[in-house]
């Protein structure tokens, strides 16, 4: 089991199955839901998401249509974004996780937005305009 949480400790959640590699995401809201140059986000089902406490902590926030950034109301750190039209996922961010981590970055998504202070200087591929499609389940 991997685990995770706030940055008060007030909100905890265990991970259960394998994770998907760490997709990077730079556009503008996610630069700014962060206050760092790019998200790393981790997609998850919600079936492996188990919440162990701090639900009355968790807010959302409607950051655009359909789409939702969950976060601790007591410290704000967020904790993963949500979308109505895949209620089944949600993608975790990867800093709120205890563990060291096995997977790592895949791609950096949304790099037309990227932040001009932060060189992406990887070989990971990158994609201007979005992400590549999700594999099919």
């Amino acid at each position: 089991m991997i685990s995770g949480g706030c940055l008060c400790g007030g909100v905890r959640y265990r991970i259960s199955g394998e994770l998907a590699p760490i997709q990077l995401c730079h556009c503008q809201q996610c630069r700014k839901a962060q206050g760092t140059p790019f998200a790393s986000n981790i997609p998850l089902l919600r079936s492996q998401f188990e919440l162990l406490s701090g639900a009355e902590l968790l807010k959302a926030y409607a950051s655009s249509a359909g789409k939702e950034r969950v976060f601790c109301s007591h410290c704000g750190s967020p904790l993963y974004s949500q979308r109505s039209s895949a209620p089944e996922a949600i993608r975790l961010r990867a800093g709120s996780l205890d563990q060291a981590l096995t997977v790592r970055p895949a791609f950096h998504a949304y790099t037309a937005s990227a932040a001009n202070w932060w060189p992406i200087d990887d070989a990971l591929p990158q994609y201007p305009q979005g992400a590549p499609p999700e594999p099919e389940a």
